[in-house]
């Protein structure tokens, strides 16, 4: 199944989407927030939102970077495994949270919230409120654009 639109080929839309992707990479090579958890907030994410092509992305990616594949496949059953340390748990909950707004009341809980807050500072936070947002605005662009994943090969720049 093809995508459904070329993206890029209404100049409006590629400029805004020029502008909108290039926070990724700020956000990934500015912020203070390990790699590894940044590849995690964007896997988990993509997969709860159905985006093929991004949970195809940032799960080589990860590999890529030197991620294992038992953690990579247990991502999805973060609860039930024991490779994940206590500040990735609260950031997977923390995006898992913040992914799935729609389906709790009141968003992100204050517990949830603060576990994050005992393991990254306010700077952290604040890239990972982004991280969370850009992917699962980015995860929206595919699911409707009906973008699948399988293809996707990772570069030494990833």
């Amino acid at each position: 199944m093809e995508p459904r639109l070329n993206l890029f080929g209404s100049p409006v839309v590629a400029k805004a989407l020029g502008h909108y992707g290039a926070a990724a990479p700020v956000l990934i090579k500015e912020s203070t927030v390990p790699t590894a958890t940044q590849n995690l907030v964007m896997l988990r994410a993509s997969q709860i939102n159905g985006d093929g092509y991004a949970t195809d992305v940032h799960g080589k990616n990860a590999a890529h970077a030197g991620e294992t594949a038992t953690r990579l496949n247990l991502v999805a059953a973060w609860r039930e495994a024991t490779v994940f340390t206590a500040a990735e748990r609260a950031v997977l909950e923390l995006t898992e949270q913040g992914t799935r707004i729609a389906d709790g009341a009141g968003g992100v809980t204050d517990e949830a919230w603060a576990n994050a807050a005992e393991h990254y500072d306010e700077d952290q936070l604040t890239a990972l409120v982004a991280f969370i947002a850009l992917i699962n605005a980015t995860n929206r662009f595919a699911v409707i654009n009906r973008q699948r994943g399988g293809d996707y090969q990772p570069t030494h720049a990833g």
